[in-house]
């Protein structure tokens, strides 16, 4: 094969990537990246760092009986947890759960009623993605 024709399926191959979606994981954090640099223009990037300490930190503003994701989710994202009711809950790690955060509608859901129960509040997409940003590490 001659270089011009090397060149030419490197192009088309790039081409082909650059409208390629990444992952539904990988759009939803795009998404919570431009909705979290229009809210904070500082932001710069998650930090699974950041999102572990909101996975851990007990909150006072949400339900008494949730005060931190933990409440329900282990602390080792890569066991199951358990409802109140004693539900059984997959564990919340990629890792170990790896259709998690494949559907953003459902994604969605979940934020919205888990960080009401826990913060007494919506997160913000900075929480959302930091959050994702851990989930998807573990």
């Amino acid at each position: 094969m001659t270089k011009s024709a090397y060149a030419m399926i490197a192009v088309c191959a790039l081409g082909f990537a650059a409208g390629v979606s990444a992952g539904p994981r990988e759009d939803l954090l795009d998404r919570y990246a431009r909705e979290a640099k229009a809210a904070e223009p500082a932001f710069d990037n998650f930090s699974a760092a950041r999102g572990e300490t909101l996975h851990r930190t007990p909150f006072a503003r949400g339900k008494p009986d949730t005060p931190a994701c933990t409440s329900c989710h282990e602390k080792d994202a890569r066991v199951a947890g358990r409802t109140r009711t004693g539900k059984a809950i997959e564990p919340m790690a990629v890792s170990v759960s790896p259709k998690r955060y494949t559907d953003p509608a459902k994604v969605e859901k979940w934020f919205k009623r888990n960080c009401n129960e826990v913060l007494g509040r919506e997160c913000t997409p900075r929480e959302k993605g930091d959050w994702l940003a851990y989930m998807m590490k573990q």
